[in-house]
């Protein structure tokens, strides 16, 4: 796989401390956590490490504090396989996210974002090479809205195609969209660009909710569900339900990450979006029955297993819409 163009990763890098507790606290409340726990995350670390655990080329452009947790973050990227070329270091802390998440495997994230604000289009012009190098480019909304916007003006420039998956969800100008190859929200994130920001879901069918994302300019379409399954609307026609894989979640942390890293990988060896699409589901599949964020992430080796367990076999049917 060395020959092939590398995916590259625009985002955030942060330590992630977890607890585990019965329930998600609601304002005012405190909860009793069983357990304290610091793992490396970040969004745009975390499709990396994804990536390269799946074997594939993998680069990340970003932003470390120099802290203490910066310099535990660069080694264990450089450990886990991703060229780490492209971060750079800033005065000051390091990103650091505090996740609770409950016993039912549901989470709720406070994030400090720390060097991860200070990624800006400099960054993007700094690192030109690299992502002219790159087969497809994946980012995320954990850095400025500027430079997120700026990279996706450079990736339509180069002809490199981007994957955003806009977490957490943020207004974006509707110019962005006719730069982007991909558009990958969750439920949560398509009701927020559909109008409703307050709502976690949306009552229209996915295959309206796609229209208006495509109508907008993106060449495709993915929407996350959860258990529902996800949903793949491109511009050139195709429309497909894709049925989510039944496991045991106890984490769901990084779940969407582990998603987007398979989509692109799939796709970077040359499998159809359909078919990356249920690649995708099964690398989310097995992230969330692991605790933590990056732990979680499978091998190939391991997501080819799962896929060939005839048991899950129902899981790889797709209803075309």
């Amino acid at each position: 796989m060395s020959a092939q163009k590398p995916i590259v990763v625009v985002g955030s890098i942060n330590t992630d401390l977890v607890s585990v507790t019965k329930r998600i606290p609601v304002v005012g409340e405190t909860v009793t956590g069983s357990d304290l726990q610091n793992h490396p995350g970040g969004k745009g670390a975390n499709q990396a490490v994804a990536v390269a655990r799946l074997g594939y080329p993998v680069r990340l452009i970003g932003r470390l504090g120099n802290d203490t947790f910066g310099a535990v973050l660069r080694t264990h990227l450089e450990e886990a396989g991703v060229d780490v070329t492209g971060v750079s270091t800033s005065d000051g802390a390091s990103g650091v996210a505090m996740i609770a998440v409950s016993e039912q495997g549901e989470n709720s994230i406070v994030l400090a974002p720390g060097a991860n604000s200070k990624v800006t289009p400099e960054d993007i012009d700094a690192n030109i090479s690299i992502l002219r190098s790159a087969g497809m480019v994946l980012a995320q909304l954990e850095i400025p809205l500027e430079t997120v916007e700026y990279l996706a003006s450079i990736c339509a420039r180069e002809n490199v195609p981007l994957i955003l998956d806009p977490a957490p969800a943020r207004d974006l100008s509707p110019d962005i969209f006719k730069n982007i190859a991909w558009f990958t929200p969750n439920q949560t994130e398509a009701a927020f660009y559909l109008g409703d920001k307050h709502s976690e879901s949306n009552s229209q069918p996915p295959a309206e909710m796609a229209r208006v994302f495509l109508s907008n300019g993106c060449r495709g379409v993915v929407l996350k569900m959860g258990a529902h399954g996800t949903y793949l609307g491109t511009q050139a026609g195709l429309g497909s339900l894709v049925h989510a894989f039944s496991v045991n979640a106890i984490d769901t942390t990084a779940a969407g990450d582990a998603f987007n890293a398979g989509f692109a990988t799939a796709l970077m060896l040359g499998k159809s979006p359909l078919d990356s699409a249920v690649f995708a589901a099964a690398v989310a599949a097995i992230s969330v029955t692991r605790m933590g964020a990056q732990p979680s992430m499978p091998s190939m080796s391991e997501v080819e297993a799962f896929m060939k367990d005839e048991s899950l076999q129902v899981a790889r049917e797709v209803v075309q819409r």
